[in-house]
């Protein structure tokens, strides 16, 4: 499913390396380094020495795929901009879904992932950030 994937971004992505939005966005970019990983975090310029951006609209490529790493009242919002800046596909990490984020991202013609950690559906979290 994540072969026809080129852009991901991880909303929620951490500066704090004991936090699963650190742990996501860096495993992510190791696993996939064909692939452009961009954190999302508006209070962070910067997350492991790559730059980071406030919000999706601020981009400098469309998302294929929007990683959620945050509070469910944070997804529902994310659920919005994701549709408007023409993502694919949200996978919404354990704790970050919620019914109405799952119902609105699909109304919104959105594919759908949740109940399901997207490192370790991938390969597992890489030695180092355990």
């Amino acid at each position: 499913m994540l072969e026809d994937i080129k852009v991901i971004a991880v909303v929620g992505a951490s500066r704090n390396p004991q936090k699963w939005g650190y742990k996501v966005f860096l495993a992510l970019r190791r696993r996939f380094p064909d692939k452009h990983v961009y954190p999302v975090n508006p209070n962070a310029s910067e997350i492991a020495g790559v730059r980071c951006y406030p919000n999706l609209s601020s981009l400098p490529e469309r998302p294929d795929l929007v990683v959620t790493v945050v509070p469910p009242s944070v997804t529902e919002r994310v659920v919005e901009e994701a549709a408007k800046v023409g993502a694919k596909l949200i996978w919404m990490q354990p704790g970050s879904e919620s019914e109405k984020a799952i119902r609105r991202a699909r109304e919104l013609g959105l594919q759908v992932i949740h109940h399901a950690c997207i490192v370790e559906t991938t390969g597992g979290l890489p030695e180092e950030l355990r």
